[in-house]
């Protein structure tokens, strides 16, 4: 079965995570093979977009759960969905 979201096809759960959620789950869960430095860098980005994140999500609940998500990936505990997005 194929999904789309908006008129593109969602081949992976990470397309459809990126597609449907508008998260960007490489942003907080990382890629293999980063070095440090890269490391730091995206982790202060995904920072700063987590905390735009939260203050969305005090008026929207889709994005309070989306936040909540990045939140878990930022911190290595959404293994699951770090799997699902490989």
């Amino acid at each position: 079965m194929k999904a789309f979201v908006a008129g593109h096809e969602a081949v992976t759960a990470h397309d459809l995570a990126e597609l449907s959620l508008g998260l960007d789950v490489e942003l907080f869960a990382g890629s293999p093979g980063e070095s440090r430095r890269d490391r730091r860098v995206r982790q202060a980005v995904a920072r700063e977009a987590l905390a735009d994140l939260h203050e969305a999500g005090e008026s929207d609940e889709l994005t309070a759960g989306v936040a909540a998500l990045a939140r878990s990936l930022l911190r290595g505990r959404a293994t699951g969905c770090r799997k699902a997005v490989a």
